[in-house]
């Protein structure tokens, strides 16, 4: 959606095609980071965000037994955003979708479902093939065709685009519970140790809980039974169990099969990927949502001229990868650390509040690295700014 309006104001003749029949899916990347806060002001959108409902959070922290810590404090960053807003992703598609549908080379064809990949006699993508709500097979033909359809990407499998992957080691429950009447708004908080671990973010009646669980065990967890589950919850968070009693039965409980993959190559004639599509990356921190988003600036700036003179070449798509490899190989890297620091070790039972890795000591105890992570995480290496020609006059 960001890459097809930036294309569209840069005049380029630009089709979205999206597979549901609108946006409204639940545990998926909620979290805006800063830098997608100033890409919004850049394009003029940040005043209809603000009047999204969205949670502040400004610290990130967590618990290992009884010991809190604050992995990075928002406030210590530069830039008038000092917090990653909270806000269902659906709301934040449905605002690019409107500033999109404004501009007279933009189309969103929802209910369509990619199958296939359309290439002429050298083998170079020309478009694809899709169905839409009826089962139709239709036809469209384009300059580029670019991927942005995430971890299980279609169009990547049909390009026959192949990358490394990456050991994670864990899969994730996703539970929405009930909040307490005396809960405090807008807080992200974790508990990690003895063998346990788990994410909540506060969404105003209900906490979306990421529960982590050892990669290939959600078969054997789920024989335990749904009451045991309820009852590591309640003990895990301190929750009632009238707040988790609701939880009733393992249909309930959603499984996301984690992993991580980059692309060794991104691109090939006439079809690029961005995004997860590109690179997969863990559910750690929320990055993947902002980190596709800064993929479709980079690809927006480097692509517009050559797709408006009618030809995009294969380094024209090797420019955009270039771009951007540094700051996905930095994030995946700081993922995969995280992974082993804290993580892996939570799940296995060998993290307490005793045997704290050095770089968690060093945030307990030097207040100022609580904004490097802070800055590392929300900003990242290398953010992208919009282009002059998506910016209103009034922001140029």
């Amino acid at each position: 959606m960001m890459l097809g309006l930036l294309l569209a104001r840069a005049g380029v003749e630009v089709t979205v095609l999206e597979k549901h029949r609108d946006f409204l899916r639940d545990f998926r990347g909620d979290t805006v980071h800063p830098s997608t806060l100033r890409l919004l002001d850049e394009l003029g959108l940040g005043e209809s965000f603000a009047k999204l409902s969205a949670g502040r959070l400004e610290q990130m922290r967590i618990r290992i037994g009884d010991t809190t810590l604050v992995l990075a404090d928002f406030r210590r960053i530069p830039g008038p955003h000092k917090y990653i807003a909270m806000v269902p992703q659906w709301d934040f598609l449905d605002l690019l979708a409107t500033a999109a549908n404004t501009e007279p080379t933009f189309t969103l064809r929802m209910n369509c479902t990619v199958t296939d990949l359309l290439r002429d006699a050298t083998g170079r993508v020309t478009g694809v093939r899709y169905s839409d709500e009826g089962n139709t097979v239709h036809e469209l033909t384009a300059g580029l065709t670019i991927g942005c359809d995430g971890r299980w990407s279609s169009v990547r499998r049909a390009a026959g685009l192949r990358g490394a992957t990456y050991d994670l080691p864990m899969d994730v429950w996703q539970v929405r519970i009930p909040k307490a009447d005396n809960a405090r708004d807008s807080e992200v908080f974790g508990r990690f140790g003895h063998g346990r671990a788990a994410v909540t973010m506060d969404r105003g009646e209900y906490y979306q809980t990421a529960y982590l669980i050892e990669k290939g065990t959600d078969a054997a967890r789920r024989n335990e039974g749904i009451a045991a589950f309820r009852s590591e919850l309640a003990d895990l968070f301190g929750w009632s169990e009238d707040q988790v009693s609701d939880l009733r039965s393992w249909d309930e409980v959603p499984l996301l099969k984690t992993d991580m993959m980059r692309l060794y190559r991104w691109y090939d004639s006439g079809v690029l990927c961005i995004g997860d599509a590109a690179h997969t990356m863990s559910p750690v921190g929320g990055a993947g949502i902002n980190l596709a988003v800064q993929d479709a600036v980079a690809a927006a700036r480097i692509l517009s001229r050559p797709l408006r003179q009618g030809r995009v070449d294969n380094e024209d798509l090797a420019r955009v990868q270039r771009r951007r490899t540094l700051a996905v190989k930095i994030t995946q890297r700081s993922q995969h650390n995280e992974h082993e620091m804290l993580i892996r070790p939570a799940l296995n039972g060998t993290l307490d509040e005793h045997r704290l890795p050095a770089p968690l000591r060093a945030l307990r105890h030097i207040p100022p690295l609580r904004g490097l992570t802070a800055y590392l995480g929300g900003i990242g290496l290398r953010p992208e700014h919009a282009p002059a020609f998506a910016r209103p006059r009034a922001v140029r």
